[in-house]
């Protein structure tokens, strides 16, 4: 019986292991899509973040390398015509064949959000949006079902002039072989 005090030391190790592991670990599409979110309200709440150049902005985005400014995108990660003014493109590569892009104007409060790839981002999406972190910052107003996609629109809690429209499919593998995930918030202080 002299090895049992050896094989507690390691039970014991291994249960303080376990208990110190989160409960879930957030995956790579998670990560990309939360800082995506980070980057909006970063870029619409906190223009010195950016005014100065990109630094501070990237920084505040916690993506550190998998963010990059690029000099233009595809077509279909644009936002509506209206919000095209003085736009800047970050594509954010959550993993090497799915990720967003984050579109953003240095002229009008606002942002969008496109998601893509060979990867289901559904319950990625779905996790962010049920997250504590998501929770603490935005408050659901409402939601819309449309065929297979749902629209949720939330405000910012920090400052509720902030909306933002989240559409993504109802169910995970709806929507593989097209955009997957588009958000558009928009700053509009009451007069």
């Amino acid at each position: 019986m002299a090895y049992l005090p050896g094989v507690t030391r390691i039970m014991f190790l291994l249960a303080a292991l376990a208990a110190s592991a989160p409960l879930h670990a957030q995956s790579d599409l998670e990560e990309g899509f939360a800082g995506a979110l980070r980057g909006c309200e970063t870029w619409v709440l906190d223009p010195a973040s950016w005014s100065q150049g990109p630094g501070p902005f990237v920084a505040a985005v916690h993506l550190g390398d998998k963010m990059g400014l690029v000099d233009r995108v595809d077509e279909v990660t644009l936002p509506p015509r209206e919000l095209r003014q003085a736009n800047h493109y970050w594509r954010i590569n959550a993993t090497e064949q799915s990720g967003y892009v984050l579109v953003v104007s240095d002229r009008l409060p606002m942002c969008h959000i496109t998601g893509g790839g060979a990867e289901d981002l559904q319950p990625a999406v779905e996790a962010v949006i049920a997250s504590a972190d998501f929770q603490k910052r935005w408050e659901a107003d409402g939601e819309a079902r449309n065929g297979e996609m749902v629209s949720s629109r939330y405000h910012n809690l920090d400052d509720p002039a902030l909306s933002i429209i989240i559409s993504r499919a109802r169910s995970p593998g709806q929507r593989l072989d097209r955009v997957q995930l588009v958000a558009t918030a928009i700053n509009e202080p009451k007069r």
